[in-house]
C-alpha cells in the first residue's frame, strides 16, 4: 500500500511539475517559432530542424492540457483579480497546476516522514496552500506598502495642483517622483485616461485594484470637486493629514494588542506541535484517534473549536480605525 501510495505520489508530483514547465516556457517556444518560420522562408535550414520537429511535437502534446488549465482559471475571476492585486509573477493558469504540485510534494514528505496514512490528505492540502498563502501575504504587503506611500503621493499632486498643473499631470508627477507599488497603480490610471478613460472611471479601476479606505476618500473627492467644483489641493492636504493621524492611532492599537496576537498564535500552534510530538514519542497512543470513532469525534470538534477560538481572538485583537 505504501509503496502504491508513493508511486502515485511521484507520478502526479512529475506531471505537475511537467506542466508547470511547460507553462514558463510557453511564451520562449511562441517567440521562437516565429523565428524558426522565418528561417524555414528564406532557406536557412540546418540539422538541428530535425530536433526542433521533436521538441515541437512534445509541446503541441501539451497544448490540450494547458488549454484545459487556461479555461479553468477564466472561471476564477476571482483569483486573476487576486494576482493582478498582489503583483505576481504568474498567471492564473500556472497557479492551478503550482498548487497541484505543492499538493503532490505535501503527500510525498508525508510518505517519507512515515507519517499515518489519514495524515496524507491533510499534509496534501497544507502544502497546496503554500502557493495561495505566498499570494495572500505578498497581496497584503502591497496593501501595506500602497498605504503608507499614499499621504507622500497626495501631498505631491496637492502641490501639482498649486503650481498650475492638471489632475492628470499630478498623477504623472507621483509616476516619476515614487518607488512601486503606488507608482505602478497610479500610472495604470494614467495610461487609462490617456487611453480616453474619464479620470473617475480610471481612479475606481485602481480603487478596485487596491480597495483602500483612504483611496477611497481620495476618489470621491475628485468625483466631487469634477462636479461641484472647490479647492482639490486643500482637500488633498486635509486628507493626508487625516491619514497619518489614522497611522499613529493605529500604531498604538497595534502595540497594545500585541501580547493578545502571540497568544493566539502560541494557542493555535501548540496542540498542533503537542501532536507531532507525542506521535514520535508514542505512535501507537496517537493513532486511536484516527482508528477508534470517538477518537475521529475528537479531532474533529478539536479542529472546529481551534477555527472557532482563531476567530474569535482574530475579532478581539482586529481593531478598526
Amino acid at each position: 500500500m505504501a509503496l502504491l501510495l508513493i508511486s502515485l505520489a511521484v507520478f502526479v508530483g512529475v506531471v505537475c511539475v511537467v506542466v508547470a514547465i511547460s507553462f514558463v516556457m510557453g511564451d520562449i517556444k511562441d517567440g521562437s517559432k516565429t523565428e524558426e518560420r522565418l528561417r524555414s522562408l528564406t532557406g536557412r535550414l540546418d540539422e538541428d530542424e530535425q530536433g526542433s520537429i521533436t521538441k515541437e511535437a512534445i509541446n503541441d502534446s501539451l497544448t490540450g492540457i494547458r488549454g484545459s488549465f487556461k479555461k479553468l482559471g477564466r472561471r476564477f475571476t476571482g483569483l486573476s483579480l487576486l494576482l493582478e492585486q498582489a503583483d505576481a509573477p504568474i498567471r492564473t493558469d500556472m497557479f492551478i497546476p503550482i498548487s497541484l504540485a505543492c499538493g503532490a510534494l505535501g503527500v510525498f514528505v508525508a510518505i517519507v516522514a512515515q507519517s499515518p496514512p489519514p495524515l496524507y490528505p491533510v499534509a496534501a492540502l497544507g502544502f497546496g496552500i503554500l502557493p495561495l498563502m505566498w499570494i495572500m501575504m505578498r497581496r497584503r504587503k502591497r496593501f501595506k506598502k500602497f498605504a503608507q506611500q499614499l499621504p507622500d503621493a497626495l501631498e505631491l499632486v496637492a502641490r501639482a495642483l498649486r503650481s498650475g498643473h492638471s489632475l492628470a499631470s499630478g498623477l504623472h508627477v507621483v509616476i516619476e517622483e515614487m518607488p512601486s507599488p503606488i507608482s505602478t497603480e497610479f500610472g495604470k490610471s494614467y495610461e487609462e485616461q490617456n487611453l480616453g478613460v474619464s479620470m473617475e472611471d480610471a481612479l475606481k479601476n485602481m480603487l478596485k485594484r487596491m480597495p483602500n479606505l483612504d483611496l477611497k476618500f481620495f476618489v470621491t473627492a475628485v468625483a466631487i470637486q469634477r462636479t461641484a467644483g472647490g479647492d482639490m489641493a486643500e482637500i488633498l492636504d486635509k486628507i493626508g493629514y487625516i491619514i497619518r493621524e489614522r497611522f499613529k492611532i493605529l500604531g498604538q492599537v497595534q502595540a497594545l494588542t500585541g501580547e493578545g496576537r502571540i497568544s493566539g498564535v502560541v494557542l493555535m500552534g501548540l496542540p498542533v506541535a503537542l501532536f507531532v510530538a507525542v506521535y514520535y514519542l508514542n505512535p501507537d497512543y496517537v493513532m486511536l484517534l484516527f482508528t477508534d470513532e470517538n477518537g475521529r469525534k475528537m479531532i474533529a470538534g478539536a479542529a472546529f473549536l481551534q477555527l472557532l477560538g482563531a476567530v474569535a481572538i482574530k475579532k478581539i485583537v482586529n481593531i478598526k480605525v
